[in-house]
């Protein structure tokens, strides 16, 4: 553990996939974490990731501008990690992704904090026909117009133990004889490991990163969606057949889904984010605003998903001895 720099951070959305990683990362440099969630009592198990005292949660509505600066009070640095995939209710991409953002950012700017970093995605894009790519984009600009100095992240596909791409196929491989490729499966993907990914968040907190940058984090090589899913099945033993499913098919089946009461498998917003690579640009790669630029080795799929799909083959973890 480094020791204690007495500074505190708070990390909105911190109790997510991507959070306990970047609060992990940031205990270990020392800092004292406040971790602003809407339920922290449920957020309780990311304690054990410091020294007593070091990480606390606390409650915090984005609607709720008195909420969000009772959690900047006092800090020293801002992460933004919120974000949803899908929409529900008062949810929605632009009330979460763009305002909450913007809230943010602009009570950041009040309590005298200079060093933000927001996390948005690869394909962030204000004229993007899917409204998460538009709101991701809208954040963005809201965030550096409140706070030019503020560093922008956008990771690829993120992958790891509780991630949600490889979790899910994996899931629908043990009910379904066949698994959808949506568009044919040519999407190219550049997956980042949650890790990595969540290292480089923790250097633009310690100042390391260049002020107002916007950095595209992805693995080292980029993977088509069908790909993917060989490396899933391969890696759980599993046999499925790979149909492809046209682009409308696959978003009439997102209409139906967003109509029922559970998380949906596909949204017609997802869908149609699959019809644009995710992959990094050419632009970061020229400029250094990357993994690489950074002096990262990033971990490839091959590398990060067997520490996790063992548990979806056949007999879990001992598949290998039984086959044998």
């Amino acid at each position: 553990m480094a020791s204690s720099t007495g500074q505190i951070v708070t990390v909105f959305g911190g109790s997510g996939f991507l959070g306990r990683h970047v609060v992990r990362a940031l205990a270990k440099e020392g800092y004292r974490i406040r971790v602003a969630v809407r339920r922290p009592d449920l957020a309780g198990f990311l304690q054990p990731l410091g020294t007593v005292g070091q990480i606390m949660p606390v409650q915090t509505n984005l609607r709720d501008r008195e909420s969000v600066a009772r959690a900047l009070a006092g800090s020293d640095a801002v992460v933004n990690l919120v974000g949803i995939l899908f929409e529900t209710g008062k949810a929605t991409f632009d009330r979460v992704q763009h305002l909450g953002a913007k809230t943010i950012a602009e009570e950041t700017v009040k309590a005298g904090i200079s060093r933000l970093v927001q996390i948005s995605a690869i394909g962030a894009d204000a004229t993007s026909p899917s409204a998460y790519a538009r709101s991701k984009a809208q954040g963005e600009a809201a965030v550096l117009g409140a706070l030019p100095q503020a560093i922008i992240i956008r990771p690829s596909l993120l992958i790891g133990s509780e991630d949600d791409f490889f979790n899910k196929f994996a899931s629908m491989a043990r009910l379904s004889p066949f698994l959808p490729l949506i568009g044919g499966g040519r999407t190219l993907f550049q997956p980042a490991f949650v890790g990595d990914v969540a290292e480089v968040i923790a250097r633009g907190v310690k100042g390391e990163l260049v002020e107002g940058m916007t950095y595209e984090l992805g693995g080292p090589e980029a993977k088509s969606f069908k790909a993917l899913l060989e490396l899933m099945l391969k890696e759980t033993h599993q046999k499925r057949l790979l149909l492809p499913l046209p682009f409308w098919l696959a978003s009439t089946m997102g209409r139906v889904f967003e109509m029922l009461p559970t998380k949906p498998a596909v949204t017609r917003d997802q869908v149609t984010l699959l019809k644009k690579d995710n992959v990094v640009s050419e632009a970061a790669k020229a400029e250094g605003r990357t993994f690489e630029g950074l002096g990262i080795e990033p971990l490839s799929v091959e590398a990060v998903i067997p520490t996790y799909l063992w548990s979806y083959r056949p007999s879990g973890q001992y598949e290998a001895n039984r086959r044998g």
